[in-house]
C-alpha cells in the first residue's frame, strides 16, 4: 500500500474515532429511567363483545406506565373470546401473543379486571395468587367481589422496566389465573 493511501486511511480512521468520541460525549447512553416508549399494537377484530373492554384495558396500561403505549395499530396482541375453558394469555415474547376471555367467567368476575390482568401477562407480569384485590396480578384469587382493574404501582413499574430493556420474558402460557367457575346445583 502506498504511503499516501495509508495516510488517507489513517486520517479517515482518526476522523471516525473523533466523531464517535464526540457523539459519545454529546449523546450519552440513555439512563435506566429514560422513557423508551415501546408500542404494543393490539387487535380486537376477534374480541366480539369484549372489544370495548380491551380498549379500556389498553387505556389503563397507557395511563399507568411510561415506557409503553398500547395502540390499535396491528396484531402483536390479539384479543379473542370463547365460552368455557377459562380466560388466559399466551405470550410468545414481550408484547406479543394473545388473550382469550371466557364469557362464562366474565359473568362471574369483573371483565375489565380479567382483561387488564391477562394483558399484564403479555406485558411480562406473572400471576401472584395472594388474594389481595389491590394487586391486579392476584387475578381471581381475590374473589368475585374484587373489581379493581388497575395495576399496583409495583406492577406498573415492572412493566416499565420490562419495556425499558431491564426485565422481560420469553414465551409462556398463563392459564388458571381465575378459579374454576362456581357450580350451581
Amino acid at each position: 500500500m502506498s504511503p499516501r493511501r495509508i495516510g488517507r486511511r489513517f486520517a479517515t480512521l482518526v476522523a471516525g474515532a473523533a466523531t464517535v468520541l464526540s457523539l459519545g460525549l454529546a449523546n450519552p447512553a440513555p439512563a435506566a429511567a429514560e422513557v423508551v416508549n415501546a408500542t404494543v399494537c393490539y387487535n380486537t377484530s376477534q374480541a366480539g363483545p369484549y372489544a370495548g373492554i380491551a380498549d379500556q384495558a389498553a387505556s389503563i396500561w397507557n395511563n399507568y406506565t411510561n415506557n409503553l403505549t398500547m395502540s390499535k395499530c396491528g396484531s402483536n396482541l390479539m384479543i379473542y373470546y370463547t365460552t368455557g375453558g377459562g380466560s388466559y394469555a399466551v405470550r410468545r415474547s414481550l408484547g406479543n401473543g394473545y388473550v382469550v376471555i371466557d364469557t362464562a367467567q366474565a359473568q362471574q368476575y369483573a371483565p375489565l379486571r380479567i382483561m387488564t390482568h391477562e394483558i399484564g401477562h403479555i406485558l411480562g407480569l406473572p400471576d401472584n395468587y395472594n388474594g389481595q384485590c389491590q394487586l391486579l396480578m392476584s387475578g381471581g384469587s381475590a374473589g368475585t367481589g374484587c373489581t379493581n382493574p388497575y395495576p399496583a404501582s409495583a406492577e406498573a413499574a415492572q412493566v416499565d422496566r420490562n419495556f425499558g430493556g431491564f426485565g422481560a420474558a420469553g414465551a409462556q402460557v398463563f392459564r388458571d389465573s381465575w378459579p374454576a367457575l362456581a357450580t350451581i346445583g
